[in-house]
């Protein structure tokens, strides 16, 4: 056998070779990995706001009916620096695609040189080369294919990690705004308890002067009031603190932020037909930017492997030259063109290392991808339980604080009457007061929930 029946031989072995270098990455294998009953067991099987459709059907605006808050989410998507660097990402994702498409062309490049030369003080020798170079590389084992194709799933991640950083803006956006709404609540409750906790005072101290209360039945009622003034206090330090919080992330100075009144039936719970499945889990943005990573490791993977088998370059040039052996003027056109395989023998193991690390960081976005799945059904779960906390406490702390109205009522009666202690009447105020704040954080909590699981379902990204 001849030399280049041994070269013929070596380049067919090595095409078939190289032919599952260009394989396409199996999707199908996503789904595989993917664990069996995601949501694990589930504490109630539907459950969400009342909508005319799937709540992780709706767009942001669908879901949040407030105009207000539309407004203040608008600002938040057109000035959040997390955001503006998450499209940015995106944009240098896409430069690097369009650059990866581009290593199949050609590189064309001019190169004018010029010498002079003189030997032993003779006259000196003008010579000059005006070349125009061209060379391409041949992708006969995938190697760039691998790396164009890489390429596009890392701007797919980068285009899904950017709508991830959106829904969560969104999600945090209106749970800082739903929270203001609750401060706002609970300061019209300690308003109006103070006045009514005023005019107690007022009566037990008319009391103590008409020598039917003791000083101590107004020290106490005293006390109680004004434990109230410094809630108050409290409550305006927090709703400044929050109202700066969502300052800073819709990127102004601080400032009031304007909003509606709560109301009780914001997002007011209640159970209907609705399915959940772990199909849904797909729409969600880190979900799909971690199955894009797989991808990427996957043909980041293929890139090494092409590393081993060879690399051919055609190269020429073409241009006018005076040095050609013999200096003449002017100068002749002169075309080069050269063909060129390299295929790495020792290489100081690199090519094997970098291959084997390619190979570990698959494995390891495999997992990760399989941790995001699982976190992702267990936000789900997680939600669907504080949904259905807050749906069956609501009745509970609305019949509550019912009764301890009638009851306090009914006590300061009875010791305006002389027949109860200024401590029952004390008692009363109190629960009464803790039960009316207990019912508005459970309605927030509520409202938080479905928040979570409109997002944990992929809602929040039209």
């Amino acid at each position: 056998m001849n030399i280049k029946n041994i070269i013929a031989v070596a380049i067919v072995g090595f095409a078939l070779t190289s032919c599952g270098l260009y394989k396409k990455y199996d999707t199908a294998k996503t789904q595989e990995l993917i664990p069996q009953n995601v949501f694990g067991t589930p504490v109630v099987d539907t459950l969400a706001m009342k909508a005319d459709k799937p709540v992780d059907q709706m767009s942001w605006r669908e879901f949040f009916t407030d105009p207000l808050l539309q407004k203040v989410i608008e600002q938040a998507l057109a000035n959040n620096t997390d955001l503006y660097t998450a499209r940015i990402n995106v944009e240098k994702s896409k430069i690097a695609l369009r650059t990866a498409r581009l290593a199949y062309l050609p590189s064309l490049n001019f190169t004018p040189q010029g010498t002079l030369s003189s030997f032993d003080n003779s006259k000196p020798i003008k010579t000059y080369n005006l070349q125009m170079q061209a060379s391409v590389d041949l992708d006969v084992f995938g190697s760039i294919t691998s790396k164009k194709r890489a390429a596009k799933a890392a701007l797919m991640q980068s285009e899904f990690s950017e709508l991830a950083t959106l829904s969560n803006l969104i999600s945090t956006v209106a749970q800082d705004y739903f929270y203001l709404q609750l401060l706002d609540r609970e300061m019209e409750i300690l308003t109006q308890t103070d006045s009514l906790w005023k005019a107690s005072l007022d009566t037990q101290i008319a009391l103590w002067q008409n020598g039917k209360a003791y000083s101590t039945a107004v020290n106490q009622q005293e006390s109680s009031y004004l434990n109230v003034k410094t809630q108050i206090v409290d409550t305006q330090r927090e709703i400044l603190a929050v109202e700066n919080e969502l300052c800073e992330i819709l990127a102004i100075s601080p400032q009031h932020i304007e909003r509606s009144r709560w109301e009780n039936d914001t997002f007011q719970l209640s159970v209907f037909n609705f399915p959940i499945s772990a199909e849904a889990l797909l729409n969600r943005p880190d979900i799909r930017a971690a199955e894009f990573g797989l991808e990427q490791a996957f043909y980041n993977t293929q890139t090494a492997k092409a590393a081993f088998f060879p690399t051919v370059t055609l190269s020429g040039a073409a241009g006018w030259t005076n040095n050609n052996g013999i200096v003449v003027d002017p100068g002749k056109l002169l075309l080069t063109a050269i063909a060129s395989l390299t295929q790495p023998i020792f290489n100081r193991g690199k090519i094997k290392g970098n291959y084997d690390i390619t190979k570990l960081t698959e494995e390891n976005t495999k997992k990760k991808f399989v941790q995001t799945v699982i976190e992702a059904g267990n936000d789900v779960n997680e939600a669907l339980a504080d949904c259905k906390a807050s749906h069956d406490k609501y009745g509970y702390y609305r019949r509550q604080v019912e009764v301890l109205k009638e009851a306090y009522t009914g006590t300061h009666e009875l010791m305006d009457a002389g027949k109860a202690s200024y401590l029952e009447v004390l008692k009363a105020q109190e629960s009464l007061l803790d039960a009316q704040l207990n019912e508005v954080i459970n309605l927030y909590n509520g409202a938080v929930s479905v928040i979570a699981l409109y997002i944990s379902l992929g809602g929040g990204t039209k």
